[in-house]
């Protein structure tokens, strides 16, 4: 079954084929590594990264960080190979690019069972073109390993031929559908990147229109940008606040037979707290993941 409490605020691309940046992750507080075979490894460095990638992770040193890894797609010289180390690698998850339908899930998942993946290793699909967004429900209900999705909106805007604004209009459509999928199906999803480095407003803005949309986390190429989406994404100190307040209020109440709880003027039902206990959740599991960090 997925695992949806995990926190998933910042999920950051390291290059399989950099070693110092494999070693660097073990340091960094994103809550994901995504230790990546595919766009950022060059042809020829391929079989060099996914050595050095099954090396980091039988190293360990990345704590209560979930370890994902970005395979080539089935298509390619690659993916086969990919697959196969990574199911028994020792990561958490396998990441399958450019997924565009079910087969495309039951093939990885096909793979992952004949080279001994763990029960509890985990699918992400990254959706990144038309036909990924049109199948996503295909592809989001292929299998019982799949839990997340991630998009990859710079190849969607490219097949789009749509523009990169700050407002993300040309997005929207293909986001919120997606968005819908994961839920229908309780799963996580995982916002795009933000290209420009430079640009730390329009990074913020992203992700605060992430958060507002529903995502549960942001996709990322920098470690200076961990620090930033781990803050927005992340339960504020308020809403945990009133959250562990709504908790306590309606158990009080419902002790008493009481049905209905006003806090602050604000009527409290059943679904608000459903909220609550997955913010309180989340925040507790946040507290365990930087503690382990900062040990």
């Amino acid at each position: 079954m997925p695992n949806t409490s995990r926190p998933r605020r910042s999920a950051l691309y390291m290059p399989g084929s950099n070693t110092r940046a494999l070693e660097k992750a073990r340091t960094l507080a994103c809550d994901a590594i995504i230790m990546d075979l595919e766009d950022s490894v060059a042809p020829d460095a391929k079989k060099l990264a996914r050595k050095q990638v099954v090396e980091a992770i039988k190293q360990g040193g990345y704590g209560k960080r979930e370890v994902v890894v970005r395979v080539n797609a089935l298509d390619t010289t690659w993916g086969y190979k990919d697959i196969a180390m990574a199911a028994s690698s020792g990561a958490d998850v396998i990441l399958l690019p450019k997924t565009e339908s079910a087969n495309a899930v039951r093939q990885l998942e096909h793979i992952m069972d004949e080279s001994g993946a763990p029960d509890d290793m985990e699918i992400w699909c990254m959706v990144e073109t038309p036909r990924g967004v049109l199948r996503a429900e295909l592809i989001a209900s292929a299998s019982p390993r799949v839990s997340c999705l991630v998009m990859g909106t710079s190849d969607l805007a490219k097949d789009l031929h749509a523009h990169h604004t700050r407002e993300r209009i040309p997005m929207v459509m293909s986001l919120g559908h997606c968005l819908l999928v994961a839920r229908a199906y309780g799963l996580s999803i995982l916002d795009g990147v933000h290209l420009d480095l430079g640009d730390d407003e329009g990074f913020k803005q992203s992700c605060l229109q992430g958060k507002d949309f529903g995502f549960d986390g942001k996709t990322l190429i920098h470690p200076k940008t961990i620090s930033k989406a781990n803050e927005i994404y992340g339960p504020s100190v308020d809403e945990v606040k009133w959250s562990n307040d709504i908790i306590a209020a309606f158990d009080v109440a419902r002790a008493k037979g009481e049905g209905v709880v006003v806090i602050d003027g604000k009527l409290v039902e059943n679904l608000h707290i459903v909220e609550a206990r997955r913010i309180v959740k989340m925040s507790e599991r946040i507290d365990e993941l930087e503690a382990d960090i900062n040990k």
